[in-house]
């Protein structure tokens, strides 16, 4: 089971030019608002039409501008669920998901599989307004899943949900997308979503794919100085390489060493989380200049004491571990296996 996408299209002054593969399993394509997602799932599903490229469905062609082969929608066997469901109004349960069946003959036991499936049962006369959000998600699924598709296809499915509602309902899609057993592709810009729902994750920057891979393998290294803020990297500086393994961090006023050579990065960053108090490789004397407090932590804003005119550095600690170190003055350490070489 794989989706295969390479394709190119050119909107006014944007350019979409992206190539991957999503296997068994979820693939996130995370980036900023405007930077291609929402536009690729529309090419995949055939609501738009690349310009050239190819897009291949468990080796059927769906799209091909060689060939001039372009599968109408209803042809390509892809579930669409859009940002707000689009759930009919006026309609019931049964009804939005009987209107998304393609095959005629059998249509109301493939209604009712799909009502079992998703946990509909007694609420196949409701109108969607009268459905919780959960409700709504599970009866647009439903209305998919009817049809069986080789592919799944999520654009940002708990944008508009408050925190709480979101992370119960990526539960309840997380085991739909285990049950569903085919490729999965989410569109989201949560690094925190991406992370817990995804397989692998496809970081997006202006129309073109910059780095994927494994969720774990994207989040420890993921070499562009964008892939380090989209996957939620704070700390980031522009970098002088001062021999093959120290650089000066130029906006920290910190030489730091290395634990391989920095090759082509222009740009260092570490994970707040990732600085340790104490002594050691890497060390630094700081100035508290901002004390921030978070529910279950505190990001404290460093700057050297040797270094008064540099940027700060935000360090994630603990409540209980700064309550009991509290000090006008820290020393931190900057483990260099934490440290993140980025291009531009």
């Amino acid at each position: 089971m794989s989706l295969t996408v390479d394709i190119e299209k050119s909107l006014g002054g944007f350019h979409l030019k992206v190539a991957f593969t999503a296997e068994t399993g979820l693939l996130s394509l995370l980036g900023a608002s405007g930077c291609g997602k929402s536009m690729t799932l529309k090419c995949i599903a055939g609501i738009e039409r690349p310009d050239r490229g190819k897009i291949e469905l468990n080796g059927t062609t769906l799209f091909d501008s060689d060939r001039r082969i372009d599968l109408p929608p209803q042809k390509r066997r892809v579930g669409y669920l859009f940002q707000q469901y689009a759930l009919f109004p006026n309609m019931t349960v049964r009804q939005n998901i009987r209107c998304g069946v393609r095959e005629k003959s059998g249509a109301e036991a493939a209604v009712d599989g799909a009502i079992r499936a998703m946990h509909l049962d007694g609420l196949e006369n409701l109108r969607p307004h009268q459905l919780s959000g959960g409700q709504q998600q599970r009866t647009a699924l439903a209305r998919i899943l009817v049809n069986q598709p080789e592919v799944l296809l999520l654009d940002e499915p708990f944008s508009a949900l408050d925190s709480h509602l979101r992370f119960r309902l990526e539960r309840e899609m997380l085991q739909t997308v285990r049950a569903f057993g085919k490729p999965v592709v989410l569109v989201t810009h949560d690094r925190d979503e991406a992370f817990r729902l995804s397989d692998s994750i496809a970081v997006m920057r202006g129309g073109t794919i910059e780095v994927t891979g494994g969720k774990h393998a994207v989040f420890s290294d993921p070499k562009t100085r964008s892939g380090a803020v989209l996957t939620g990297c704070k700390n980031i500086s522009p970098l002088q390489k001062l021999d093959e393994r120290s650089v000066l961090a130029t906006d920290w006023g910190m030489r730091l060493t290395l634990a391989q050579d920095a090759g082509k990065a222009r740009f260092i960053g570490i994970r707040m989380h990732d600085i340790l108090p104490g002594e050691g490789e890497n060390s630094f004397r700081c100035r508290v200049t901002e004390e921030i407090e978070n529910p279950f932590s505190f990001t404290l804003m460093l700057r050297p004491v040797d270094c008064p005119d540099a940027m700060s550095v935000g360090w994630e600690t603990d409540k209980a571990a700064w309550r009991a170190l509290r000090a006008d003055e820290v020393t931190i350490r900057l483990p260099k296996e934490s440290l993140l070489l980025l291009k531009e």
